[in-house]
């Protein structure tokens, strides 16, 4: 049968399976396609999902919606794959359909599903196979992760398209990154706290489409100045808060070249960037924005095109002042690059931006914090964190703002005391957390008569560090009175479920040992100041020696400029007086020649 332009032959969004041969007898592909027409009738929208013919079998990737219109296009891929995209109004060259089946349509949201559960499969497949490479196992907030979270996955299928084995490849090697790394446990206070505040790296404002911009300020970096490993930490550090801050979301990198020259300039910086976005944050780059990158730098950031993938070179975005406002809203932007932002870097803790909404000392409203069954609560009174007290407080909880951490024995361990503090009432109380991976909460809920007391104990789990604990790990406990005393588990069940807590309280956490540590520095203070003293003066003076080195380099550059200018003007004036004795030379040559000539003539004129 030959197919030309015969539209009406096609149901609209019905699959085929179509087994396509040419004139000249050769086999080219399977195809799906679901046809939908349109009003045009020189246009056929056409939904096709992303199929390969492969060594005789059939495998579906992605889905597709596309226009064609008058012709059909063909693209090739490698290990003999084919996909084929057909036009039904008219082909350059009659195709022969040998044979047609109806298929299955399955949604594309329906496949994604599909194979993000097989990657996770495949993972804790190969997990129970052959184990973890690290002695120690995967983290277990990695693996956590890759339980609960389909968005982390998906991201490991778009960054590669869809390909189920890149992705798995990705997501094993990324596992076993993060733990020898010890990306988990990454925070400001195990990092390089000077190196956060210098404000050559840090995270502000938002592109135009409203991803993180990741700002790196060159010319504040100076190549081979800093500890590069402890750099690396500081970097990995802002992903972790970047990407915990705009809920996996991307994030655009800033390089504000202004005023920088070669000596600002590290390859090894930019390439271990690049190292980051390609093999262990997928699909999290959003754009590469260079602000006024100078001239000369335009081979290094050549060989800075080649490490990056075909696909990413295009996010590659050149800017100055008249053009940024393409890629980031002029109240978005800095006043320095021609903005009207007038931000002033400081290094603000993530504690004071994240987690339950605490700005400055105030309660952003409109903040919802996700607790462990996931359902998004929202503050409904400006009180600051610890005890929201109603028109009758009813419990009483220590501690009233943040939970202390210490060792004890094998565990790290922290108490919540509850106390009801109503002569008559009853109450069930109940005790979440943002990250239930991470600790075990004994007992959760429970019942307190009048004027009872209570100890709740919370433990880390084993695999997690005390220092990895962020502020954004918070605890809510909440309350409800009790009409019914003798109330069954279930019947408490039923009465969470259907009315609201009636008092919420809000923890978060701290590592005992630092809490003690600032107490003993406040017992201490004068031999703290002395010991600061002692370092202060150590600091100066290696200041004092670091700045008389640079100024007798200084000096002997000045020293070399100097020699060298008197060199080139030495050899000027010395090619002069060569030229000059030249000259004469050959002045005295000639008028001996003309000497030479007058009396052979005087002879001739006898």
């Amino acid at each position: 049968m030959l197919c030309r332009s015969s539209p009406s032959v096609l149901e609209a969004r019905t699959c085929f399976l179509i087994s396509l041969s040419r004139r000249d007898g050769r086999r080219d592909a399977l195809i799906v396609l679901s046809f939908e027409l349109h009003s045009a009738p020189s246009e056929v929208g056409v939904w096709a999902q992303t199929c390969a013919y492969v060594e005789g079998n059939f495998v579906q990737h992605a889905q597709r919606r596309t226009t064609l219109s008058t012709h059909s296009e063909t693209s090739r891929r490698a290990n003999k794959q084919f996909i084929i995209w057909l036009s039904c109004n008219r082909f350059s060259t009659p195709v022969k359909v040998s044979s047609a089946r109806p298929l299955a349509f399955q949604s594309k949201m329906e496949t994604h599903a599909k194979m993000i559960a097989d990657l996770r499969e495949k993972f804790f497949k190969k997990l129970d196979d052959e184990g973890p490479p690290d002695s120690r196992g995967f983290h277990p907030a990695d693996i956590a992760r890759i339980k609960n979270s389909d968005d982390w996955l998906k991201r490991f299928l778009e960054h590669h398209e869809f390909n189920e084995q890149e992705a798995f490849n990705m997501l094993w090697e990324t596992c076993t990154w993060r733990r020898k790394f010890g990306t988990n446990d990454i925070t400001e206070d195990n990092v390089r706290r000077d190196y956060l505040e210098d404000g050559s790296i840090f995270g502000f404002s938002k592109d135009k489409d409203g991803k993180k911009l990741f700002i790196i300020k060159s010319k504040l970096h100076v190549k081979g100045v800093k500890d590069f490993p402890e750099l690396q930490r500081c970097i990995v550090y802002w992903f972790e808060r970047l990407e915990r801050e705009g809920n996996g979301n991307q994030i655009s990198i800033f390089f504000d070249m202004a005023e920088t020259g070669l000596s600002n300039t590290d390859m090894e910086l930019t390439k271990y960037l690049i190292g980051l976005f390609k093999s262990y944050y997928p699909h999290f780059l959003n754009y590469i924005i260079i602000f006024e990158m100078p001239w000369v730098l335009n081979a290094a950031f050549k060989i800075i095109k080649s490490w990056l993938p075909a696909k990413a070179v295009p996010k590659i975005k050149f800017v100055n002042k008249s053009t940024l406002k393409d890629y980031v809203n002029p109240n978005d932007a800095l006043k320095c690059w021609g903005g009207n932002n007038d931000y002033t870097f400081k290094f603000v803790s993530e504690e004071q931006t994240n987690g339950d909404g605490v700005l400055n000392g105030k309660l952003d409203n409109n903040k919802k914090v996700h607790f462990v069954d996931n359902s998004p609560l929202t503050e409904q009174s400006p009180t600051s964190i610890g005890d929201q007290i109603n028109e009758e407080q009813l419990l009483s909880i220590e501690p009233t703002e943040v939970i202390t951490f210490n060792k004890d024995g094998n565990d790290i361990t922290g108490t919540i005391t509850l106390k009801n503090i109503t002569p008559d009432k009853s109450l069930s109380y109940k005790i979440k957390t943002t990250s239930p991976e991470k600790f075990r909460v004994r007992p959760s809920s429970g019942v307190l008569q009048p004027s009872e007391q209570r100890n709740v104990m919370v433990v880390l789990q084993p695999g997690y560090n005390v220092r990895g604990l962020l502020y954004n790990d918070r605890f809510l406990v909440m309350c409800l009175p009790l009409k019914n005393t003798n109330a069954t588990t279930q019947e408490l069940s039923v009465l969470w479920k259907s009315e609201k807590a009636t008092e919420m309280h809000r923890l978060r956490c701290c590592d005992g040992a630092i809490e003690n540590s600032e107490t003993q520095k406040s017992h201490s203070a004068l031999a703290s100041a002395a010991i600061g003293n002692d370092r202060i003066d150590a600091f100066s003076s290696k200041i004092n020696h670091l700045e008389k080195h640079n100024n007798n380099i200084y000096s002997e550059i000045v020293t070399v400029k100097y020699m060298l200018l008197i060199s080139i003007i030495l050899t000027i004036l010395m090619g002069i007086f060569v030229g000059y004795v030249l000259q004469v030379d050959i002045k005295n040559l000639v008028d001996q020649q003309k000497s030479c000539r007058i009396p052979h003539e005087t002879d001739n004129t006898f």
